[in-house]
């Protein structure tokens, strides 16, 4: 029993500064309320929501754009007008032609 205590092993263990990390360690990784598991996902999610901000900003800047050219000019309101709403001059006759699968 004696050479097991003198054992570099046990001299690392019984050591206060490593007791203290130990400590320290165990604190962080499992017992507190903000532990690093919990960071690591809170991190993650915010990585996610930052993407979907950033695709939601840019949608809206296209969507801005969009009715800026519809407000003012004549030539996007009957190309819209044409293509949403299938709307046609007079003495013109409009197909739809959709495709479906079998």
């Amino acid at each position: 029993m004696r050479k097991f205590k003198e054992t570099l092993f046990w001299k690392v263990i019984k050591n206060k500064y490593f007791i203290t990390f130990f400590i320290f360690a165990l604190i962080y990784f499992f017992l507190d309320e903000n532990n690093f598991f919990v960071r690591r996902s809170l991190r993650k999610e915010v990585k996610e929501l930052t993407y979907a901000m950033d695709t939601m900003r840019e949608g809206a800047v296209k969507d801005s754009l969009k009715s800026v050219r519809l407000k003012y000019d004549l030539d996007s309101i009957e190309r819209y007008g044409r293509e949403q709403y299938f709307m046609k001059r007079k003495n013109e006759d409009v197909f739809v032609v959709s495709r479906s699968e079998k």
